[in-house]
């Protein structure tokens, strides 16, 4: 199967994230069976979405005159094998509760046609194990995590399990591209993903800070806004790092006696980050003075930016 050969796809659960993910699919073209066990949650969903679409429409992204055919692409139903009967690509997003996980995806191993795709998108289930040997094609099965609203955020997450074909890798990356969305394509399933890896690390922090009451907990947020806002659309977590010197990042990693062996090579190998025109990224031979200047443009028009639209006051 190639990318042409996908014409229609299946969204299994309508709540929070399934009528976003029906709607994505909608807009990029794609016939699309959403369902949901219940009718109600399924008219609440087709409500959401006509709702969302206004939003778009009313902010520039699509065309008002477009809506009533986006929202004929979506095909509501109860029935699971109906649902799935000619489909190319399906995506669950039911409870995140494992024996749930573990029925629908083995009933889809069964409705599915032989050569569809199997996405899960659990924010944290390790669905490969879940579902162990029980498939009859485990090649086909895949996460796909989404971030919520599904219609707005680009980023998925696609992570393979064990037995994931690659074919069955780089079709779910190549629909999401294809669907304006951006895939970032992990080696292999971790818990947590990246994105969600990541934020669950300031977690304790945050906690930490409103438990011991030293600030406003509104103040926690403008922090993070006038800091992290500016910065991570820019260089992102990983980047700072040839920004702030390996050097100083291998000192304080050894300080927390946290072994990073990617860290300690480049400082080995005298990479230090931005200053040396190397680090975790390669700077392709400019100066410090250029590298430099390039993120502080980028850093005044994004502070700008977010100053234009109000951004650092609480929705």
């Amino acid at each position: 199967m190639n990318i042409n050969d996908i014409k229609r796809v299946a969204i299994i659960g309508a709540g929070v994230m399934g009528h976003g993910i029906s709607q994505s699919y909608a807009q990029a073209g794609y016939e699309v069976s959403m369902m949901s066990r219940t009718q109600k949650t399924l008219d609440r969903s087709l409500k959401l979405m006509k709702s969302s679409l206004a939003t778009l429409a009313e902010y520039g992204t699509i065309r008002e005159s477009d809506i009533q055919a986006i929202l004929d692409r979506v095909h509501p139903t109860t029935d699971l094998a109906e649902a799935v009967k000619d489909v190319q690509f399906v995506t669950e997003v039911v409870a995140e509760v494992p024996d749930v996980k573990h029925q629908i995806i083995l009933q889809l191993d069964q409705y599915c046609p032989e050569d569809a795709i199997i996405s899960s998108s659990t924010s944290g289930l390790d669905v490969f194990s879940i579902v162990a040997d029980e498939m009859k094609m485990p090649e086909r099965l895949v996460m796909a995590h989404w971030y919520a609203p599904p219609h707005i955020i680009p980023l998925v997450e696609v992570a393979p399990g064990p037995k994931t074909s690659s074919e069955t890798k780089n079709l779910t990356a190549e629909i999401l591209e294809k669907i304006g969305k951006v895939p970032v394509v992990m080696k292999k399933f971790a818990p947590g993903f990246v994105v969600n890896k990541i934020q669950h690390g300031f977690a304790p922090a945050m906690f930490s800070l409103i438990a011991s009451d030293v600030v406003e907990i509104g103040e926690i947020d403008r922090a993070m806004k006038y800091v992290f806002g500016i910065r991570l659309p820019i260089v992102g977590i990983v980047q700072s790092m040839d920004f702030n010197g390996l050097d100083t990042v291998h000192n304080i990693c050894k300080a927390a006696k946290f072994d990073v062996p990617l860290i300690s090579q480049k400082v080995a190998e005298g990479h230090l980050g931005a200053a040396t025109g190397k680090g975790v990224y390669d700077y392709q031979g400019r100066s410090e003075e250029e590298i430099l200047k390039k993120r502080d443009m980028l850093y005044l028009k994004m502070f700008d930016f977010l100053k234009s639209i109000n951004a650092f006051e609480p929705v």
